[in-house]
């Protein structure tokens, strides 16, 4: 069974050259699985950090589930992500020793139906290295065109 994908984050695919990429869980309060399931996930500027030996991820807005009334959380709250030792221990000299920004890509349910965040490491990309991108994407389509015009 595949994992079924809930929210990915296209600006960190526009904004990062990203490398390496870890799966991970993620702590979740109350009806938190119930709102994710219903796809009220946001990655707006989120970001992770490490932290005491352990991964925080910052600014994932999780809308509150409707029916968990008293259960209600923080929406934009700060949530703890679940990794071995050895990852965290691996990412934290990453992003110290070559200045690499850690960022959440998507998050989705694995084939158990537990929650996962990917994360990934990446460089930051310049305006320059956008600006090629998007000709790259605007040559590939102009390809694409041409080659169903011609069927």
């Amino acid at each position: 069974m595949e994992p079924k994908t809930i929210a990915t984050n296209s600006k960190a695919f526009r904004d990062f050259f990203l490398t390496d990429k870890w799966e991970c869980g993620i702590s979740l309060n109350g009806g938190e699985v119930k709102s994710i399931r219903q796809g009220h996930v946001q990655f707006t500027d989120s970001f992770a950090r490490v932290e005491k030996a352990a991964v925080v991820l910052y600014n994932l807005h999780i809308n509150p589930y409707a029916q968990a009334s008293y259960l209600a959380t923080e929406p934009a709250r700060p949530r703890k992500l679940l990794l071995h030792k050895k990852e965290i221990l691996k990412i934290d000299g990453l992003v110290t020793q070559k200045h690499l920004a850690l960022v959440p890509t998507r998050i989705y349910f694995n084939a158990r139906g537990f929650v996962k965040v990917e994360i990934a490491v990446g460089k930051g990309k310049k305006l320059y290295d956008k600006r090629e991108d998007l000709k790259k994407k605007d040559t590939q389509r102009e390809i694409e065109r041409h080659l169903r015009r011609r069927r």
